[in-house]
């Protein structure tokens, strides 16, 4: 079998070519550029000690290693796609968009049309159930990555491999250190790829620029201080509001006045909602509902181990996840991704409207 590895140089797409070397298979290994570097040469992802680590991987296993660029395409669909969702109020979600049109779309459209099967070091796995192919959980629930597969098609997921879903990650960091992997100790990388070492906030900062607006108690009306723009802040967010006698609670965004709407206390019950509606549905494999009107589902709406109940059900274009839990913190812009009840297969996701 003919394999494409994608290897970013982090300990878990290392022990992937280990892992794919003890099952008998010689992957050529793939290190995807997707930083993209603007006038002023601020943003940059690749790191020489990444590829030192990917050429290490290809000698020390006797593999062929390509260096290729999706940068521009990086540019146009995750960067811009998160510039323009912050700039409407939404909460984007860069590295789904990342995973569904850069490594498992524009890379199979240029490279790996020529493999039988694409390696990733993400941490899920695959389940053939009636002679199809589900995304399903990883074994670390804690690392468990389906959340951000959850816009692939079934296209994508046919070719998909992922050897170290089986896997705990501190199983994952024993190999690597059994192995003499110089990423062996490197820390999981945190945040967006393309933004290097430049924060979240000044990247915004530099697209969007500031604009003070008022900051309202959602309850009172009372005017409590100024931000920097709306944009800088998402739903449920605490951090940041710079606000005495908190902690205060993003509640609320007016777009057009530019006004933050916040609650005070740990748990306010303004921040928490049982309606969740999804637009532009995308399942994987199959509509979990089949000819139901209504089917009892387990979502997530953000990266977090825990699954919550809920009941699925559709009006017109919309779905709609009605929980049985108050869930916080539920922003348009959002993926709320379904999962059937054994917290196993992951059937697919929409955004939050």
């Amino acid at each position: 079998m003919n394999i494409a590895a994608l290897v970013s140089g982090g300990v878990d797409s290392s022990v992937i070519v280990y892992n794919l070397k003890e099952m008998g298979f010689n992957p050529t290994l793939f290190y995807i550029k997707i930083g993209m570097e603007d006038e002023e040469g601020n943003i940059q992802c690749t790191t020489e000690d990444d590829l030192f680590i990917v050429k290490f991987l290809a000698k020390k296993y006797g593999l062929k290693m390509e260096e290729v660029s999706l940068q521009q395409e990086y540019w146009d669909n995750v960067v811009t796609y998160t510039i323009e969702s912050v700039k409407r109020g939404l909460t984007p979600n860069p590295d789904m968009m990342c995973n569904r049109w850069i490594k498992f779309g524009y890379f199979e459209q240029k490279w790996g049309a020529a493999f039988d099967k694409i390696a990733s070091g993400h941490y899920a796995t695959i389940t053939e159930k009636d002679d199809k192919t589900f995304l399903s959980t990883a074994k670390d629930h804690v690392k468990d990555q389906t959340y951000f597969l959850a816009q692939i098609n079934y296209l994508q997921l046919s070719k998909l491999m992922f050897p170290i879903g089986h896997l705990l990650k501190s199983e994952v960091r024993a190999i690597a250190t059994k192995e003499n992997l110089p990423s062996a100790n490197r820390k999981d990388s945190q945040g967006i790829c393309f933004l290097g070492k430049i924060q979240y906030n000044d990247f915004i900062k530099r697209y969007l620029g500031v604009k003070k607006g008022k900051i309202i108690e959602f309850e009172t009306g009372k005017y409590l201080g100024e931000h920097d723009g709306y944009w800088f802040h998402t739903i449920g967010q605490r951090r940041g509001l710079k606000l005495s006698g908190g902690p205060w609670f993003v509640i609320k965004k007016d777009i057009e006045e530019n006004i933050l709407y916040v609650s005070c206390g740990y748990d306010p019950a303004t921040q928490y909602g049982n309606i969740i509606n999804l637009s532009g549905m995308q399942f994987i494999t199959e509509n979990p509902m089949g000819d139901e009107q209504e089917k009892e589902i387990f979502f997530k709406i953000r990266h977090t181990p825990d699954f919550t109940p809920g009941v699925l059900s559709r009006i017109g274009d919309i779905y709609r996840i009605t929980s049985k839990e108050r869930v916080s913190g539920i922003a348009a812009g959002q993926f709320g991704v379904i999962y059937d009840q054994e917290h196993t297969i992951c059937h697919g996701s929409g955004i939050i409207v």
